[in-house]
């Protein structure tokens, strides 16, 4: 049975609009947000003939083209919210094809962002849930009502199955043999979505992925791909050290190499341009640059480390208070303090930064992996002095990201804009990022230093959490001070701390906001990277003082948080936690919250002397209503190995204000043989999908730690992990 769309509040409803171009205008109310769906825009030599929304096109040739909003880069977006549009539509998968959405905040904004288009805070499948599956259930009536008139039948006797309509006189048509008919229906004021016990689609763990054939064959899309007549490549010389500024630069032993078109500079440096990569990177490493380094940022990892261990000991920003912290603390029967330190991280995607930008009709064009439509639209119009609307952004696949292409700067997408004009704006440019440009010239996650005391009463129980953060904001980098500060308090910075789940009767949590010109954003599960690893070491001591059991002592302490309670228990059961182990072998738990997902781990580690590995890594993983369980799985695969690297191996440092790392032979992320077993167990749920893109991340480094410290002894604090 369908549940029919009418409340406001819960479901959303869909109203009758006006036809508009080609297609049908719907104005859709979604779970509280107001949202236009216009007709979507067809693809060149399509055969769309029913376009009732922005998200559906269904052509005469019976394809069902879902368009997304969302950038797919690896997390499974292109397979996620097709499968909700299929499910509703009742369509085969194998005629579901895939479209990215253009530029176009007005029809395809992420609707937790407001009037903003971007991927990002694992929201995609959580924002797009109810709309794409609202998408799917109008197109489905209206193809039903076309064959009800056709065949001079009551609509509900119609069945839809697999892209096939049929009523019991034996009449069938498939979707492309009514497309036409429907498109000249008015647009139902409501629909219908299915009772999840309905569903086929949704929850199937053998539907395949629609971007993974394309990227076997390489016939899937990246910006590299891209060749146009007479498209330049540029390579940009940056400066060797944050605050620097260009003094002098000769062009002349550039422009001396065959096949360099262009030497220009630009705000952010020089810039070479050629017919080719190399020859553009070869000019670049001949030009004679003089930098100002009067202003430049000259600090040390180490030295930045030691001025925030200064900041520590004075009191901050208050993020979050409940009783008197500093009372209990100094009355209970026993204290747990611990110092953590987190460094730099670079984003270290697979694919460095790049885009094509080329002149277009009406302004410019811009091609890449875009991960934030908005921003980029924006920073592109204000470098050319254009309007938003005239920036057209192809939306092509991406290598990755873990946040770095969503710069709230738009930085290297304003780059390339500057380029094109300093080169005269006629001619195609491709930017292309080295992979050291893209470790050297900023843009981490920023190193953050803590300090937590805990008391304990004599039965063992927490009485007092006081909890010190100190690190650069992100939010005031990001320019979004206004929306996300609140009385000095950055809300990214305390995530997953401010909000403490363990019952403690007093708590006081504070932070400092040092402001640096290392320039920093949002990395992989942002603030719960850091805050996760502290509290949940810190849990563990506390119930290594008590002398509990660290998973009965989680249980007990999340008592009235049964989705942690549930992913915790499920991940202890199916690690074997309390079975014994070998000599040199030992587990260890950690449990956490984020993008309104929860995921325990337990990892299993096997000690040699100084040395150690993660053997074993058991997941356990409450996301809602696991659409595809297989992108679940991968993602929870793959979000802990990326936390594992930084748990393990990767470190970003400053010597003098130079980044010292370039590539992955001095960053190091995970290397294949580093890989433990990995199994992934998700909780059955019928709550809406929540995120599952980052919340496997800040989970395993407390997790590894835990384990170490069961095996040795050592309670280790800073990352990346260390044994004496």
């Amino acid at each position: 049975m369908r549940n029919q769309i009418t409340n406001l509040s819960r479901r959303g409803f869909l109203q009758q609009g006006l036809a508009a171009g080609a297609g049908l205008t719907l104005g859709a109310h979604l779970g509280g947000f107001s949202r236009l769906l216009e007709a979507a825009p067809a693809a060149d030599g399509a055969t769309a003939a029913l376009e009732p929304n922005a998200f559906v096109r269904i052509g005469t040739d019976d394809s069902v083209t879902v368009i997304v909003k969302h950038l797919e880069m690896g997390q499974g977006t292109y397979t996620g919210l097709p499968t909700l549009v299929a499910e509703e539509l009742d369509a085969r998968w194998d005629q579901v094809r895939v479209e990215g959405a253009p530029a176009d905040a007005s029809r395809y904004n992420n609707l937790f962002w407001g009037p903003t288009q971007g991927t990002g805070g694992s929201t995609s499948m959580a924002n797009s849930w109810q709309q794409m599956r609202e998408a799917g259930a109008v197109a489905r009536q209206m193809l039903i009502e076309a064959a009800a008139k056709r065949w001079q039948v009551d609509a509900q006797e119609i069945q839809v199955r697999d892209g096939q309509l049929s009523h019991a006189s034996g009449q069938r048509a498939s979707f492309g043999e009514l497309a036409e008919a429907a498109a000249e229906l008015p647009v139902p004021e409501s629909v219908f979505v299915k009772d999840p016990k309905e569903f086929r689609l949704i929850g199937d763990a053998t539907l395949r992925r629609k971007d993974t054939a394309d990227k076997i064959d390489g016939s899937a899309r990246y910006t590299q791909d891209v060749s146009l007549p007479g498209l330049l490549t540029a390579v940009v010389a940056h400066p060797p050290r944050f605050g620097a500024r260009l003094k002098s630069f000769d062009p002349g032993p550039a422009m001396a190499i065959k096949g360099v078109e262009k030497v220009v500079q630009i705000p952010s440096g020089v810039a070479v341009l050629a017919g080719d990569f190399w020859t553009a990177k070869r000019g670049r490493d001949r030009l004679r640059l003089e930098w100002d380094e009067s202003d430049a940022f000259k600090l040390s990892s180490d030295a930045i480390l030691e001025h925030y261990k200064t900041l520590v000991e004075a009191p901050g920003a208050v993020a979050a208070v409940q009783g008197d912290a500093e009372a209990a603390l100094a009355s209970a029967d026993k204290v747990v303090e611990g110092d953590f330190a987190v460094p730099f991280l670079a984003h270290a995607a697979m694919e460095p930064l790049n885009c094509v930008i080329l002149p277009d009709a009406d302004g410019v064009r811009v091609i890449n992996g875009e991960q934030s439509q908005t921003r980029t639209q924006a920073g592109v119009a204000a470098v050319l002095g254009l309007r938003p609307e005239q920036v057209r952004i192809d939306m092509l696949y991406a290598g990755s990201s873990f946040g770095r292409r969503g710069n709230p700067k738009a930085d290297f997408t304003s780059e390339a804009a500057e380029i094109f004009k300093a080169a005269g704006g006629k001619t195609a440019v491709k930017l292309q990022w080295t992979r050291e440009d893209d470790t050297r010239a900023g843009w981490y996650r920023p190193l953050f230093f803590h300090r937590v005391r805990a008391g304990l009463d004599a039965d063992g129980r927490p009485v007092a959490w006081h909890h010190r953060i100190v690190g650069q904001s992100i939010a005031v980098d990001a320019g979004m001070e206004a929306r996300m500060v609140v009385d000095g308090v950055d809300r990214l910075s305390v995530e997953g701390a401010a909000n403490l789940a363990y019952g403690v009767p007093n708590l006081y949590v504070d932070l400092h906001s040092p402001k640096l010109p290392v320039p920093i954003q949002w990395w992989r599960s942002v603030g719960h990277t850091h805050t996760a690893f502290a509290v949940e070491c810190i849990i563990d001591e506390l119930a290594a003082a008590a002398g509990r059991d660290p998973v009965d002592y989680r249980m007990e302490l999340l008592d009235g948080h049964p989705r942690h309670q549930g992913v915790l228990k499920l991940a202890a059961e199916k690690a074997g936690w309390g079975t014994p182990l070998p000599e040199g072998r030992a587990r260890g738990v950690a449990v956490h919250a984020s993008f309104n997902s929860y995921v325990a781990q337990v990892a299993e580690v096997r000690v040699r002397g100084k040395a150690f590995r993660v053997d074993r890594v058991v997941i356990a993983v409450d996301c809602g209503m696991a659409v595809n369980p297989d992108v679940i799985k991968a993602q929870m695969e793959g979000g802990m190995g990326y936390g594992l690297a930084a748990a393990l191996v990767s470190s970003l440092t400053l010597k003098d204000g130079r980044v010292e790392q370039s590539n992955f032979h001095d960053y190091q992320v995970l290397r294949m043989d580093q890989m433990p077993e990995v199994e992934v167990h998700i909780v059955p749920s019928a709550e809406a999908p929540t995120g599952v893109g980052e919340p496997a991340t800040p989970v395993i480094a407390p997790a590894v730690a835990n384990a170490l410290a069961a095996a040795t002894g050592q309670r280790l604090r800073t990352l990346p992990l260390k044994l004496a």
